[in-house]
């Protein structure tokens, strides 16, 4: 899954200065998120590539084209996929969610799509210093699942899609069953089980985010049906206290930054 892909963006050193943001605390104790910014660089850098929104996080087409890749040394077998991260550049601040991995870009370095990129620095400087953070997506509506072609009824890969945070474990509990059955992450951004006897049908899942919200889907996988994506009737907690419209307040620009906070 680690296709090479066609590259725009030029890599050489450049040394950055250093950025000034304000964080917010960790989980609350009852395990209602308050988002902290948990995958973060305040000397990273950006370059760009020609992003569609796939890529080796396996989704499909983004129309704004507002992603980005996260460098192979932050892969973390997948983790960030689907994560949203907010982007300080010189001329502006954006969000982009992370669908792919850069395999030659050192920890720290982003490399976005040429639509984002077009929109925080003059695409002929070719690499520019940033500071991103996690952030939640700016999502409508609820989550959904897809399963990877090849599922069936003794081997079953889904995908979370459409999520407000970064997803930590996927589990499933079968028909009848009182029991939660872990789905191992599979490093091209799939939670797979198997079953010598076949699943029985239909499936619970419950789903956890990096920050420990956790969500139930019940009954949602009547079938194992490839390719097919289900939408579900539940979404991740959204940031409590200190977040307004989703997003943490009392953030400073970077110090080379234009762009207003």
């Amino acid at each position: 899954m680690d296709g090479l892909r066609a590259r725009r963006g030029s890599l050489f050193f450049l040394a950055t200065l250093p950025a000034l943001i304000l964080f917010a605390p960790g989980v609350l104790a009852d395990g209602v998120p308050d988002c902290p910014a948990v995958f973060l660089d305040l000397d990273g850098v950006a370059t760009f590539y020609d992003a569609d929104g796939t890529g080796n996080c396996g989704f499909d087409v983004a129309p704004d084209r507002m992603v980005t890749a996260v460098a192979d040394p932050d892969w973390a077998g997948s983790l960030h996929c689907g994560r949203c991260l907010e982007v300080w550049g010189p001329e502006a601040t954006i969000v982009v969610r992370v669908v792919d991995r850069c395999p030659e870009c050192p920890t720290g370095h982003l490399d976005l799509s040429a639509e984002a990129f077009d929109l925080i620095a003059e695409p002929a400087q070719g690499i520019v210093p940033v500071a991103f953070r996690s952030v939640p997506c700016p999502v409508a509506g609820n989550l959904s699942i897809r399963q990877q072609e090849g599922s069936n009824p003794w081997w079953l890969s889904l995908q979370v899609r459409d999520h407000r945070h970064a997803v930590a474990s996927v589990e499933l509990r079968e028909s009848g069953a009182s029991t939660w059955q872990p789905m191992p992450r599979a490093s091209y951004n799939y939670f797979v089980a198997t079953s010598g006897g076949g699943f029985q049908f239909p499936l619970d899942l419950r789903l956890t985010d990096i920050h420990g919200g956790v969500v139930v889907e019940s009954d949602l996988i009547g079938a194992a049906v490839p390719g097919q994506v289900t939408p579900g009737t539940t979404q991740f907690p959204a940031c409590s206290g200190i977040f307004v419209d989703g997003f943490e307040t009392g953030t400073a620009a970077p110090l080379w930054s234009r762009a207003l906070p």
